[in-house]
């Protein structure tokens, strides 16, 4: 049981990336309207998170320090504050997106208007921070999210027709009412859904959390190859049961109930009760990993004690930070925004802030200063290359691609 409770941080920082409130609802209404024919593009961010992460938990390994500690001192400070601008004011709407899916995923069990769960959220997610250690922490909801197996249990009862689905994905194909822009605007917002740029700071600021050195180079790989490709497998499993109930009947997702409905069918009000649990506890597992992030890349910037590993009177600017950001991100649901549209919104200005996030990873990963002999290999210098390059055109394509589509309508 050790060894499965030392993936934790890895299922948890990937359900944040794969299986959180924006991935939940992009991935039912991308399954809903083309099937499993943007399937590559997560294969795709599966590689290139796998890649960024083994990285990003190389460097916390061997340095002791997390990434955004070292990239003010790798790269100075201007450059430091323009990813730590960028890297912030997205998560920052992360955050928000969290908190309005863990109130809407209440809203489902209560028929409570998720308005009023807003301020519990933000109340027991500052508690959880303040008080609950870093390992019950990360094992509490890493194991709950694990109720999103759901979706993969209810594809299987539902019984589809898997060579259809397979030539979907294997063969994807543009639908005949889709136009082209749309359907690479979607792939934007999936690619930077699953590469969210808090991923890797909140991964590398867990390892020093839980502080791992040399010997635990292999526990933080198995971390990555474990936990990233599990988020994408229940990331396509949900577009996967969004193809086979909405797509034939041409029904649009547009809400969190919609979402769950392909489990109730499958499953019935077992189906609905794991996966309600698993969207709760991968939402406010995200929002947890939001506010820490935000706490996390303020603190490290400036040189301020962090973390969770010390005593909160030891780290007050850091606890500051994170309770202000979660009174930020939960007053701006509480002027009742749709959180499924500022969800939308945060996948889109996530892939935008992507180069700046992913380029200070990899240059640190080459510095000799601080890796000594765990620089990177040739092999991993070749893909984060390509991928940065990658992350850019992404990047670019972005915002014309949301004026263009008017956000994918």
């Amino acid at each position: 049981m050790t060894r499965v409770y030392a993936l934790a941080l890895g299922v948890l920082t990937a359900f944040g990336g794969f299986v959180d409130i924006g991935d939940l609802v992009a991935g039912s209404l991308i399954g809903a309207r083309f099937g499993l024919s943007l399937a590559w593009v997560m294969v795709v961010a599966i590689v290139g998170i796998c890649l960024y992460a083994e990285m990003s938990g190389r460097i916390a390994a061997v340095s002791h320090r997390p990434v955004f500690d070292l990239v003010r001192e790798r790269l100075g400070p201007r450059a430091a504050l323009a990813n730590l601008s960028a890297s912030f004011l997205i998560t920052l709407l992360t955050l928000a997106a969290e908190i309005g899916g863990a109130a809407l995923a209440l809203q489902l069990v209560t028929g409570v208007s998720h308005l009023l769960f807003v301020p519990v959220i933000m109340l027991t997610a500052w508690l959880v921070i303040w008080r609950l250690k870093f390992s019950i922490m990360e094992n509490v909801f890493a194991l709950g999210g694990l109720g999103l197996l759901a979706f993969a249990v209810a594809l299987w009862v539902l019984r589809p027709d898997w060579g259809e689905l397979a030539g979907q994905a294997l063969h994807p194909s543009l639908p005949e009412q889709e136009g082209l822009p749309t359907y690479f605007y979607y792939a934007i917002a999936l690619f930077g859904g699953a590469m969210t740029p808090y991923e890797v700071f909140f991964f590398s600021s867990g390892g020093v959390e839980e502080r791992w050195s040399r010997k635990d180079l292999l526990t933080s790989r198995m971390n990555v190859f474990v936990g990233f490709p599990l988020g994408g497998m229940l990331s396509l499993s949900i577009a996967a049961c969004a193809a086979v109930v909405f797509q034939p009947a041409s029904v649009q997702v547009d809400s969190l109930s919609q979402v769950v409905l392909p489990t109730v069918v499958g499953l019935g009000q077992a189906g609905f009760a794991f996966v309600i649990l698993g969207i709760f506890a991968a939402t406010f597992g995200a929002t947890l990993e939001a506010a820490l992030s935000c706490g996390y890349t303020v603190a490290q910037y400036f040189g301020w004690q962090w973390g969770k590993f010390v005593a909160p009177v030891k780290a007050a600017r850091f606890h500051t930070v994170v309770l202000v950001s979660l009174l930020i991100a939960g007053m701006g649901i509480l002027t009742t925004v749709d959180p499924i549209t500022v969800t939308e919104y945060s996948l889109v200005f996530s892939a935008i802030a992507l180069p700046l996030t992913y380029l200070p990873v990899l240059v640190v990963a080459n510095d000799a200063q601080f890796m000594g002999d765990k620089v990177n290999g040739r092999i991993s210098n070749l893909f984060g290359s390509v991928y940065l390059v990658l992350l850019l055109v992404v990047a670019l394509a972005a915002i014309p691609l949301m004026i263009a589509t008017k956000a994918g309508e």
